[in-house]
């Protein structure tokens, strides 16, 4: 049957109202309001841990650890040479990477990567560039300014 505004219907529980409990026996969730007799979360500031699985090992405790995670690892924001291709500016300074949207911040570390191919020269000033991204930059007659060192003399 082809759907049109003569046969549309609203989804399943799309109509039912918010669960109201202990409003009277009328209701069908007065008395107990819903939490059974008796035990640990029928009583009033009950509270289990998340994940709480009735006294079983939890999930989380279940499963094996792998691996750490750094939390001195510095974060780069990776910009590829195919997106600057697109741009076709010759110079990219640090405040630009905002300006353009190849950035989420004016803070934000650059690398970058030699994904795709420049055809003009293009000035790029980043915190890091990978081996492939500096040689492509310089094969098409630009420069790779890396910032926070000394620029070579």
């Amino acid at each position: 049957m082809a759907r049109n505004l003569s046969n549309l219907r609203a989804p399943k529980k799309a109509n039912t109202g918010k669960k109201r409990v202990g409003r009277g026996m009328g209701s069908g969730m007065g008395k107990t309001s819903t939490r059974g007799h008796k035990g640990q979360r029928s009583r009033s500031g009950s509270h289990m841990m998340r994940g709480f699985e009735g006294g079983q090992m939890p999930l989380h405790r279940r499963l094996p650890k792998r691996g750490f995670t750094n939390i001195f690892r510095t974060e780069y924001t990776i910009v590829n040479l195919a997106r600057i291709a697109e741009l076709g500016v010759s110079e990219i300074a640090l405040e630009d990477y905002k300006k353009l949207g190849l950035a989420s911040s004016k803070k934000a570390l650059i690398k970058i990567l030699g994904n795709g191919d420049l055809t003009s020269a293009v000035t790029l000033h980043a915190h890091k560039f990978s081996k492939s991204a500096t040689e492509k930059i310089e094969k098409a007659g630009g420069k790779a300014i890396v910032l926070g060192e000394p620029a070579a003399a």
